[in-house]
């Protein structure tokens, strides 16, 4: 049994305490938050304690420690609870700095400790069935993928100031992505974005619509497209075409009710949120570290994915204020 240790009582942390106690092979066991109210709470509705993180990661019967903190807090804490011996899940991204992520990557070889990054979408059973049939050889050889991620709607503001921006806070999910079909990640990325949907985002420095394309060393294009506004629901769908054939993965909708009548054909929208669409992937996700933990086997993520997302995520942001394309190898150093 994974005795864990959950950093952070935010609604991600709500998530991720449900995927821990619902798992037969973990037991939360504390919860910590700068928020001594909100950590209480959820240990209570969980049968937990509220801890100190010090008291958590200083503890040696907790085994692991799921980090759902801010993400400023994420390189320290995975260097913290590592050099306590403590297994590690870490919520997307590994920090705003790609250096301060390469910083954490090297601390965190020398204390040998597995650390896996939050990439939950690839454990939705949509996407990982897409590749899985890519692997299978269903369609030939991968040419060109696009992948299309919008959400209900935009963030506060307030919130939009200290996320990094859209291409290290919400893209970086689909450069993940990208590089889970892909089986690699690109040579060069070209990035345009703007703020339509609400000025106050333009006003904070970020945008809130972008366009990225991933090219590879082999030839093969990726596309990714995002908005932080789709009235209609949560619009995210891969479309994969090989030299034999299309992969598409499709939205989740609120129900499979079509009506068909004389006026024309209509049918549900999309889950409006993540919480609605990837509850299935966060449950897979911490299953499949759970499983990895104890058996001492490769995680299905690692810091290493962490840090290639977040060197995407820095070259789109490049890309999109010189209107250059980036080239990954320049961001790496």
């Amino acid at each position: 049994m994974l005795k864990v240790g959950l950093l952070g009582a935010g609604r991600i942390a709500g998530v991720h305490a449900t995927a821990i106690t619902t798992n037969p092979g973990s037991t939360l066991v504390a919860v910590s938050d700068i928020n001594t109210e909100a950590a209480a709470k959820l240990a209570a509705q969980y049968g937990a304690e509220a801890r100190s993180t010090d008291a958590i990661l200083n503890d040696p019967a907790i085994d692991a420690v799921l980090i759902a903190t801010s993400t400023d807090t994420h390189s320290d804490l995975i260097e913290r609870a590592t050099a306590a011996g403590k297994a590690v899940l870490c919520e997307k991204p590994v920090d705003l700095s790609l250096a301060r992520a390469q910083a954490c990557q090297q601390v965190v070889a020398k204390n040998g400790k597995p650390v896996m990054i939050g990439f939950n979408r690839r454990f939705d059973p949509n996407f990982s069935a897409l590749k899985a049939a890519l692997e299978k050889g269903e369609i030939g050889k991968a040419e060109l993928l696009s992948i299309t991620s919008f959400d209900p709607a935009p963030p506060p503001v307030a919130y939009i100031k200290v996320s990094g921006g859209l291409f290290r806070d919400m893209m970086i999910h689909d450069f993940d992505m990208a590089n889970y079909i892909m089986g690699a990640a690109p040579v060069s990325v070209s990035a345009v974005g703007s703020s339509i949907v609400d000025p106050a985002i333009g006003a904070a420095g970020d945008v809130d619509t972008a366009v990225v394309t991933l090219t590879y060393a082999d030839g093969r294009i990726a596309v990714i497209k995002n908005s932080r506004r789709a009235v209609y629901g949560y619009d995210q769908r891969v479309e994969l075409l090989g030299s034999e054939g299309l992969l598409q993965a499709q939205n989740m909708l609120e129900n499979t009710v079509v009506k068909s009548t004389t006026a024309g054909v209509t049918g549900a929208k999309p889950t409006y949120f993540f919480l609605e669409r990837y509850m299935p992937a966060y449950a897979a996700e911490w299953a499949a570290f759970v499983t990895a933990v104890n058996a001492g086997s490769a995680l299905p993520v690692t810091l290493a994915d962490g840090v290639a997302a977040l060197a995407m995520a820095e070259a789109a942001t490049l890309s999109a204020k010189s209107g250059q394309p980036v080239t990954l190898a320049s961001v790496l150093g």
